[in-house]
């Protein structure tokens, strides 16, 4: 299967064999490009995809050690993302199925990060909660089998990994903020400020990082602290400031996962995205599985971030069961990652309040 990844702003392909095993995975990061901005810029962005796909691919396949024509089937992200990005990657997919007579296969990107911990860890034990943390999105996922899914919980605002880039933008500590931050709360004080936690109001189990966010803007603003200027080192008082933020929202994701644990029950926890890099969220979530006796899985930190085996892996999946993409394949920004609940309504534990 060769997968094909640009929803955002990484440009990526890969090869893999049996739905498990990588024979190349290759990623072109825009990071540099965008980071005089803050973030990313959707023109920019596409406009690399199109310099970056076709060498991309190519280094792929022959990173692989196979050509085309061994290529049973072709796998690639058809949305969410940003338009442009994803019409890259479909549109270059397209032409290349049709020219090599190949069934092509639209991905949804967050069933992609699902299927990044299938490389390093045993076989995925249905049902399954899965935990989705990424600049663009974080949801929990129950996953009752393969190829079905139910949003058990989402941000009502900002994604976690988004709320990460404006708070490390507000301090000062450049872009992408996840990584900023993580290595300047190392030798902050996680305990030293106690930001206030979301509630929401009509009880479903969801998350909300805005108005931590505007906690976080607050304490800055009353207490005086300038940001980080170009160059210097992160005062004391910036390093107490991230770990705290950092802890609060890890404290919130391992804290909603936990909750819908112990009250679903399931066989397995996975947890991927981004911000699954985070080591404070992975101890966590570490945590939550000892306490449950339940596993925990997680993507190594180079599958975490955007990659195209990961698509390639979902991809597979579906040709598995028969579930192929037409001709007329578009993206779709909006896509949206469930399926789901039977007649019965039996997806859900009923004692669970849970949006569909």
């Amino acid at each position: 299967m060769l997968g094909i990844e640009s929803s955002c702003d990484e440009t990526a392909a890969a090869v893999v064999r049996d739905g498990r095993e990588i024979l190349s995975s290759v990623i072109s990061s825009q990071i540099e490009l965008h980071r005089p901005w803050g973030g990313v810029v959707p023109e920019l962005a596409s406009r690399e995809h199109l310099n970056k796909i076709d060498p991309i691919v190519e280094e792929a396949i022959v990173g692989a050690n196979v050509s085309l024509d061994e290529i049973d089937a072709i796998a690639v992200t058809q949305g969410p993302g940003l338009i442009g990005s994803l019409h890259v990657g479909v549109c270059y997919a397209k032409a290349l199925a049709f020219s090599l007579g190949k069934p092509i296969i639209g991905v949804n990107h967050i069933e992609g990060h699902v299927y990044s911990v299938v490389f390093e860890n045993p076989p995925i034990r249905f049902p399954a909660l899965a935990l989705i943390v990424s600049g663009g999105h974080t949801n929990i996922f129950h996953v009752p089998e393969a190829g079905r899914y139910a949003v058990v919980s989402r941000t009502r605002d900002d994604a976690a990994g988004e709320a990460f880039d404006k708070v490390a933008k507000m301090l000062g500590l450049g872009y992408p903020g996840g990584p900023a931050i993580e290595r300047i709360a190392r030798s902050g004080d996680p305990a030293a400020i106690r930001f206030p936690k979301a509630k929401i109001s009509d009880g479903r189990p969801d998350l909300s990082f805005s108005g931590l966010k505007t906690a976080v803007s607050r304490y800055v603003r009353e207490h005086g602290i300038e940001p980080v200027r170009e160059g210097e080192a992160p005062s004391r008082a910036i390093a107490d400031l991230a770990a705290s933020f950092q802890a609060s929202v890890v404290s919130a994701l391992a804290g909603t996962l936990e909750r819908l644990a112990i009250d679903m029950r399931p066989s397995d926890l996975i947890v991927a995205g981004g911000v699954a890099c985070n080591v404070a969220l992975r101890d966590a979530v570490r945590s939550v599985s000892e306490r449950l006796g339940i596993p925990a899985y997680f993507p190594s930190k180079h599958l975490s971030t955007d990659n195209a085996a990961m698509i390639a892996a979902a991809g597979h999946a579906r040709l598995m069961r028969g579930e192929t993409s037409g001709r007329d394949l578009s993206a779709d920004v909006t896509m949206r990652l469930q399926n789901i609940a039977d007649e019965r309504g039996e997806i859900v534990p009923k004692n669970v309040r849970y949006r569909v």
